[in-house]
Order: structure tokens, then C-alpha cells, then sequence
């Protein structure tokens, strides 16, 4: 109705508008540092960043599934495709290991502070303290 204050955005949403907003930042960092000259490494880097855009691009998703239905259901199907894809690498390589050091350095890259720490600024500004 005319005059009526617009319901706010719950936690969930607020969790994914948190998500889009890091990975805005953690892609501007990315472009920041450049391209690697190794071509394997700026391959998987490139592979990296197109997965990470088409997870905050809302047009790719069913209008019927929330920023936050991504945010709980999208990690798994990467994870998916990290088994399907690591069970055909050799045992001696032990693949189950690579695939969770990778999970941890990606859940580590993905931990923000919340809302209460904001203040107004990136995490990729140079300088090495903790926040």
C-alpha cells in the first residue's frame, strides 16, 4: 500500500547479498593482481572466476529460486563435480585430499566478518592485519 514501508530483507537474503558483495570484491582482487603468466595456473584461475560469476549472475537461475537457495544448494553441486572429476585421478595422487585442501583454501578465501565489522572498506587493500 501507498506509504507502507518495504519489508526488509531477512537474514537469508542478507547472507546472499553478503556472498554477491565479497565476490564482487574477491573478483576485483583477482583482476587487481593480473593474470598469471603460467598458462595452466591462469587457466584454472580463468575456470575459477567464470564458475564464481555465473554463481552471482541471477539471470542463469529459475526466477523461482532465491539468492539464498543458491547460496545452500550451489556448493554442493560443485562438490559433486569435484568427486565426479577427482575419482578419476589416480590413488597414488590421492585426490580426496587435494579436493578438501581445496574446499578448506576456498572456505577460507570466502570467510567474511559480519555486518557489525563493516566499515566501508574491502579486504584487499595490501596490508597484512586481521580484522
Amino acid at each position: 500500500m501507498c506509504g507502507e514501508l518495504e519489508e526488509e530483507a531477512g537474514p537469508e537474503e542478507e547472507a546472499y547479498g553478503r556472498f554477491v558483495a565479497h565476490a564482487h570484491s574477491f573478483l576485483a582482487g583477482l583482476r587487481a593482481k593480473g593474470k598469471s603468466d603460467d598458462a595452466i595456473n591462469s587457466y584454472l584461475d580463468r575456470m575459477f572466476r567464470e564458475l564464481l560469476i555465473a554463481s552471482i549472475d541471477e539471470k542463469k537461475a529459475p526466477k523461482e529460486l532465491s539468492g539464498y537457495q543458491r547460496l545452500a544448494m550451489e556448493p554442493l553441486v560443485f562438490a559433486r563435480l569435484a568427486g565426479f572429476i577427482s575419482a578419476h585421478v589416480p590413488l597414488h595422487e590421492d585426490p580426496l585430499k587435494r579436493a578438501i585442501e581445496a574446499l578448506m583454501l576456498g572456505y577460507s578465501e570466502g570467510e567474511i566478518l559480519l555486518a557489525d565489522h563493516d566499515h566501508g572498506h574491502d579486504h584487499f587493500h595490501g596490508h597484512g592485519h586481521t580484522h
